[in-house]
This record gives C-alpha cells, sequence and structure tokens, in this order.
C-alpha cells in the first residue's frame, strides 16, 4: 500500500482557470469535475463549477483544486488550500484519518461519497484541514 499527500488549492469559481493556467506551466493532463456531473449543485449558478479538478504531469507535478460553494465561507488566502492523503484503501485511509482526527474538528465525516468509496475532510488540532480518501479511477 502507498499513499500520496497533494496540495489542495481552493477557489470560488476560478478552480478550473486555475488548473489550466497550472498545466499550462507544468504541462499534464487536467481533468476537472463540475457540482453539475456529480448531480451535487445545490445553486444552479455553481453547477458548471469544480467539484474535484487535477492536474497531473509526468515531471511530478501534481495539483488538485475545487470552487468552494457560495453557502460556505470563503476568503481569498485565508482556507486557500488543504492537504490531500489519498490512499488505495478504506481501511488503510481509515487508519490515518483516525490518527489526524485526534484533537480535531471533523468537517465532513470520513465516509462513502459519490466520486470516493471513501472521503472525510478535518481541521486538525493545529488548524491544518486535510481530505482524506481513496482515489477512485475518473471515467469520465
Amino acid at each position: 500500500m502507498s499513499i500520496t499527500t497533494t496540495t489542495h488549492l481552493n477557489f470560488r469559481g476560478e478552480a478550473r482557470a486555475a488548473l489550466e493556467f497550472y498545466r499550462s506551466v507544468f504541462g499534464g493532463d487536467l481533468v476537472a469535475v463540475t457540482y453539475a456531473d456529480l448531480g451535487a449543485a445545490q445553486d444552479e449558478s455553481e453547477a458548471d463549477q469544480v467539484i474535484w479538478g487535477q492536474v497531473r504531469a509526468d515531471n511530478g507535478f501534481h495539483v488538485m483544486a475545487y470552487d468552494v460553494p457560495g453557502r460556505l465561507a470563503y476568503s481569498p488566502g485565508e482556507n486557500a488550500y488543504f492537504v490531500s492523503v489519498r490512499g488505495e484503501t478504506v481501511e488503510e485511509v481509515t487508519g490515518y484519518w483516525d490518527k489526524l482526527a485526534d484533537g480535531a474538528t471533523v468537517v465532513v465525516p470520513l465516509g462513502p461519497a459519490g466520486w470516493a468509496p471513501a472521503y472525510g475532510m478535518l481541521r486538525d488540532r493545529f488548524g491544518v484541514v486535510w481530505v482524506v480518501d481513496v482515489a477512485a479511477p475518473y471515467n469520465g
């Protein structure tokens, strides 16, 4: 088993443009899944915004991004990133989750999600937001 950590950037309506820019700088493949793609749009004006996206290049560059929905607080420069820990199995990521959760505030409990076998988000005791999930192949 192995895990990866990836910088996960947060935007308000600019995730796709940012990912396209980073791809133009570093090369690689871009994937952008919208709220509409997953039937998760709570506000129709945000349906085409990115719920999950990434640029991954053969040179090792990897960044993930999403658009923070309007119903959640967001200020550029504050909560500008998450640390993403992605594992291969639910059992594996649950072990990391349980340890990170010590003294943490759970934002989204670890459990199945529409895009992954397991997904959860927490703010650890030091104020760092962690997204923990199991990689699921994207067939878009």
